[in-house]
């Protein structure tokens, strides 16, 4: 008797078989044509006509929709802007780290971490936070200290783990996009600092290319926020602006999102 599927779907090859299947093994390889075609149909008939599969929803990410977006920066105040050959000057000097780290990536990555630092898990975005940040950072008190401080020597439960070569390297490109990606979220919602700017830096110098879709979106929103932040600065003399202008370049120009860059005044 004929499935539904057989009364629907044509055959390709319409090849009539015996009714017996006493000789005929499905574990073993064929040994004819017929054969083949035999344990194809038989096959096939074993299978459900529905499947459900089984999905457990913890395992999915948050973020399963890529959105690019392709708004463009603030444009810079007059007088922010940083000029051409000072934009191609950093754009040569990260493309130097960038093969020096690569270079040396085996060498660092075998290195010994202190027995303080221990990488948070992929997915725990609040330990990524406080790993690189350090918890003054998160708790809105490294506003308390001014340039002239010194920062405390190995407090980095504190102010978080600087991006070590021995720390980053150890990164494969699922962490650090993702890392990229909290770090940029948060920073979204806050100012900047000079130990986000550290670690944006390195995690940009790991980026490999070409770009996943998921962070062509990341750094074109880091590019923005940037752009966003230095619009709001009252002087071309403020410390967050070189840095500012540094991150908007690389994206722009490095990574070649070219409609966000800078041009010279």
């Amino acid at each position: 008797m004929k499935s539904d599927a057989e009364e629907l779907m044509p055959r390709q090859l319409p090849v009539e078989f015996e009714d017996t299947t006493e000789d005929l093994d499905l574990n073993g390889p064929p040994r004819n044509p017929r054969e083949y075609l035999r344990q194809v149909q038989l096959e096939a008939s074993l299978c459900p006509e529905v499947v459900v599969a089984q999905i457990d929803p913890r395992k999915l990410k948050k973020k399963q929709t890529v959105n690019a977006s392709v708004a463009g920066c603030h444009a810079a105040p007059v007088g922010f802007s940083p000029s051409l050959g000072w934009q191609q000057n950093q754009v040569s000097n990260f493309s130097d780290v960038r093969q020096s780290i690569t270079k040396n990536r085996k060498h660092w990555s075998s290195q010994t971490l202190d027995d303080n630092v221990l990488l948070p898990k992929l997915t725990d975005e609040d330990s990524w936070k406080r790993f690189c940040l350090g918890e003054s950072v998160l708790l809105g008190a490294s506003s308390d200290r001014t340039d002239t401080e010194p920062e405390p020597a190995l407090d980095y439960s504190k102010f978080g783990f600087p991006p070590l070569l021995s720390i980053v390297s150890r990164l494969n490109q699922s962490t650090v996009l993702m890392v990229l990606e909290i770090l940029i979220g948060w920073f979204e919602e806050h100012e900047f600092t000079p130990q986000l700017g550290r670690w944006l830096y390195s995690l940009l110098a790991c980026l490999e290319k070409p770009l996943l879709p998921e962070a062509h979106s990341s750094i074109r929103q880091l590019a923005r926020r940037c752009a966003q932040l230095r619009s709001t600065l009252e002087s071309p003399e403020n410390e967050k602006l070189p840095p500012l202008n540094l991150l908007i370049c690389l994206v722009a120009r490095y990574f070649e999102q070219n409609d966000l860059a800078d041009q010279p005044e």
